[in-house]
């Protein structure tokens, strides 16, 4: 059985994995970290809920601590004393939403938690320990002053944002690029669609001057790749990245959906579809409800229809200020909240532990966006269930989807505050 100290990870941060009981790599893991390790450019793609950012940030954090681009790696692989003294930023990390930035800061401090306190140390078997490195989140729903402000303070490594505030940053010259070394695009497909990929392709431009004569080592996932952002994603890596082309890495992504995910669907007509999840809520008592309408404005409602019937909801969408979604968040992370109502925002990486259901109240055109969906449940080994309320065209969309995706979704009906399962020819 494969180990992260097989893999080259460094004990310091194979200790943190294991105080979440993480002693073991997932597929993806396996695959992507040599590569990152070695300095390899890569595109990779993998379910939900199987360590994508685990899968950069272990390689890519343990060379910046090494003093990969400094010169500050001791014989035998471990963390020098000048790791990390380099100065300013070396790793930039992009994803296209508020929660995932924040997530992705989040493991990151995660993992070099602890690092100042054991590099004081004066034991031998601390010597190997990191110095801590400075991480920032940048995005573009906080003030501009007090990031610029961080920055002047902090001189962080890391930067962790969206690609609208850092080029903002970046033309004000309040964050220098010349020193970057790696450049990583969480949710690489959605920064390249089409609503963000003028943003993406000029910050990528905008580093092409600054590169040294080594390249910026480049690397990007998502839980989707189609055709067409894997061929905007190899342009960007062209211009970028030192390497001829990326290595492309691809794990099988329906194996979550079918063995940890349970699906089902319930018909009810448009007009109907508040009161089928109200029916719905009450009938399955869910720890933990994830809640997806796609349609705009319309999760503003449904909270408000839940709440009015005195359920326990928050809402999660595009046009919040970050103080009530971070609230809405929190409150559902902790359990205070039992229904998180959503537009696709939070499908996109969003990790919230203990997600037992997710509801969508309409059917994607095409497999992505129910891929997202389905996977904020059956995390972690755990199993989840998603179930989608539709109307007739939808349930008709569904079943193409079903097949598609190479899963079984069971019809149910909802009648007398009970589900029952409707017979399957």
């Amino acid at each position: 059985m494969e180990t992260f100290k097989a893999l080259g990870v460094d004990p310091f941060f194979t200790g943190r994995l294991a105080e979440r009981n993480i002693r073991t790599p997932t597929e993806i893991q396996k695959q992507v970290i040599p590569f990152l390790a070695a300095g390899e450019p890569v595109i990779f793609r993998s379910a939900t809920g199987t360590g994508k950012t685990f899968a950069y940030l272990l390689p890519l954090l343990q060379q910046l601590l090494a003093g990969e681009h400094a010169g500050g790696r001791e014989p035998g692989g471990g963390f020098g004393e000048h790791a990390g003294k380099s100065g300013g930023l070396r790793m930039l990390i992009c994803a296209p939403t508020y929660e995932l930035c924040s997530q992705i800061k989040s493991e990151a401090d995660f993992l070099l938690t602890g690092a100042a306190e054991s590099a004081a140390g004066a034991a031998a078997e601390l010597r190997r320990l990191p110095v801590p490195l400075k991480i920032s989140l940048l995005i573009g729903s906080a003030a501009m002053n007090r990031q610029i402000e961080t920055l002047r303070k902090e001189k962080p490594a890391v930067v962790v944002g969206n690609p609208g505030r850092v080029l903002a940053l970046a033309r004000l010259g309040k964050l220098k690029l010349g020193g970057l070394k790696i450049l990583v695009l969480d949710e690489g497909d959605r920064l390249t669609a089409d609503e963000l990929r003028g943003e993406t392709e000029e910050l990528v431009k905008l580093l092409g001057p600054a590169r040294s004569r080594d390249g910026c080592l480049m690397t990007a996932c998502s839980a989707t790749l189609s055709p067409k952002s894997r061929e905007r994603l190899l342009g960007l890596f062209g211009g970028l990245s030192s390497a001829a082309s990326p290595r492309i890495i691809e794990t099988e992504e329906q194996e979550i959906l079918r063995d940890r995910i349970e699906h089902w669907a319930i018909f009810s007509e448009g007009r109907r579809k508040i009161q089928s999840l109200r029916s719905l809520l009450a009938a399955v008592q869910p720890k933990k409800a994830l809640i997806f309408s796609g349609r705009g404005g319309q999760p503003g409602i449904i909270v408000s229809r839940l709440q009015y019937h005195h359920i326990s909801a928050a809402g999660l969408y595009g046009d919040m200020d970050k103080k009530k979604r971070k609230e809405a968040i929190d409150g559902f992370r902790s359990g205070k909240i039992a229904a998180l109502v959503s537009s696709d925002l939070a499908a996109r990486g969003l990790d919230i532990p203990g997600i037992t259901h997710v509801i969508a109240l309409d059917v994607p055109a095409d497999e992505g966006p129910y891929i997202h969906r389905a996977g904020r449940t059956g995390r972690a080994g755990k199993r989840g269930i998603m179930i989608t309320i539709g109307d007739a065209e939808e349930m008709r969309r569904l079943v193409r989807l079903e097949k598609k995706l190479g899963i079984v979704i069971h019809p149910r009906e909802l009648y007398g505050g009970k589900i029952y399962n409707i017979r399957e020819e």
